[in-house]
């Protein structure tokens, strides 16, 4: 009997090859598994037909948007995850759910080996398998790009050579992923960094140069989770979807960076995460409004911890879960409404409110009505500024 391989299966590039090339190689039976994560722009019913046309024995589509945007994207979210700061973690965030999926598929269709497109140089190899290795360690991995030693002109030989149904080509030499999140583009001229991108570059952000009316929103908090845009109750993925449509309509969220990665090369790339971006300026600053000083601080430190775990593969790691304790207790009070106006690439906070808000007028006012009582100040400063003083004072002493 065949082996039967569970491949990873995006219907670019890399992973339409696989399926030709590991039937051969393996003379293995291949199961091409596609998840939905609102990714938009190409049906995923011809991604399925193009499995099939490669040569996949069976091809699935799993619709996986709401279970995307509520599971993965939200706690990403309320950590206010930005790896280096800037990247807002679009595609670290989906391969722990397409390795859930993936594990599924194996058990339904009797598979042994799960086979995925990264190459021996990126990140997403090591989330695939450390993903794999914690919810399925029995399962073989093979990856066809690593593997055999693929560079991407033989893989675009490869595909004309069998005449596969693939849009990327020679002239169209762009590595693009992309989900609800956001969209990632990489390779080609890109790769030269000083060479900027051009705006065929992009698809989920127009020009932010371009002149056209600002849009306001208002957005909703519960407990750190986004409900309601402009008082309309939604899902978070339409919530997403839909600051997706009108942030991207302003040119918000374009990031153009080299980052670290994990296999310890620098990498360029090109990102574009307009929800994803107007959604985390939002959420930090109604935590600015509801979460006490030292606590936030210290979830500062998390949240880079927890961005730096997910970018490197560890979403089922013990730390990982023991972060998302705190995340969540730390979210209790995150709740009321921020309103953004969203104009030329920026998502700019103008209001917040909140009925578990810390914020004291009477406290915080400079005018009449003002309770802070400014006579404790003297003796405050005099206390705080003491260790200093003392320090000074040696250092004078001894030189």
């Amino acid at each position: 009997m065949s082996e039967r391989v569970v491949l990873a299966f995006s219907g670019g590039l890399d992973t339409s090859v696989a399926i030709p090339f590991l039937a051969e190689k393996m003379d293995a039976e291949v199961i091409a598994v596609a998840v939905d994560l609102g990714q938009g722009g190409e049906d995923m019913e011809a991604i399925q037909k193009r499995a099939m046309d490669c040569g996949a024995v069976e091809s699935v589509v799993v619709d996986a948007k709401e279970e995307f945007a509520a599971d993965f994207c939200v706690p990403a979210l309320r950590a206010n995850a930005l790896y280096m700061d800037r990247y807002p973690l679009l595609s670290s965030l989906s391969r722990p759910l397409i390795v859930k999926h993936l594990v599924t598929a194996a058990k339904r269709f009797g598979g042994t080996v799960v086979s995925h497109g990264c190459t021996g140089k990126g990140n997403d190899q090591v989330r695939f398998e450390a993903g794999l290795a914690a919810l399925a360690p029995d399962l073989r991995v093979v990856a066809p790009a690593r593997d055999f030693a693929w560079t991407r002109d033989k893989a675009i030989e490869f595909a004309e050579e069998k005449g596969l149904p693939i849009e990327t080509s020679k002239k169209n030499p762009f590595s693009i992923d992309q989900n609800l999140w956001g969209r990632a583009v990489e390779t080609g001229y890109l790769e030269d960094i000083w060479n900027g991108p051009t705006e065929d570059v992009y698809a989920y952000t127009a020009d932010p140069a371009t002149p056209r009316d600002p849009d306001e929103v208002v957005i909703t908090f519960e407990q750190g989770v986004p409900v309601k845009l402009d008082g309309r109750s939604l899902t978070p993925y339409q919530v997403v979807e839909e600051l997706n449509r009108r942030a991207g309509a302003q040119g918000v969220g374009r990031i153009d960076m080299v980052e670290d990665r994990l296999v310890g090369i620098k990498s360029r790339e090109v990102y574009e995460a307009p929800g994803a971006i107007a959604l985390i300026t939002a959420h930090m600053e109604l935590e600015n409004v509801t979460v006490e000083r030292d606590l936030a601080r210290f979830k500062r430190g998390v949240d880079q911890r927890w961005s730096e775990l997910v970018y490197d593969g560890l979403w089922f790691s013990p730390l990982k879960d023991a972060l998302d304790a705190f995340i969540d207790d730390a979210q209790r009070h995150v709740c009321g409404d921020v309103r953004m106006t969203l104009h030329g690439g920026r998502a700019v906070v103008t209001g917040r409110r909140s009925e578990q808000s810390l914020y004291d007028f009477s406290l915080a006012t400079y005018d009449t009505g003002d309770t802070f009582d400014q006579s404790l100040a003297r003796g405050f400063v005099q206390l705080f500024s003491l260790p200093s003083k003392i320090a000074a004072a040696r250092d004078a002493k001894h030189g």
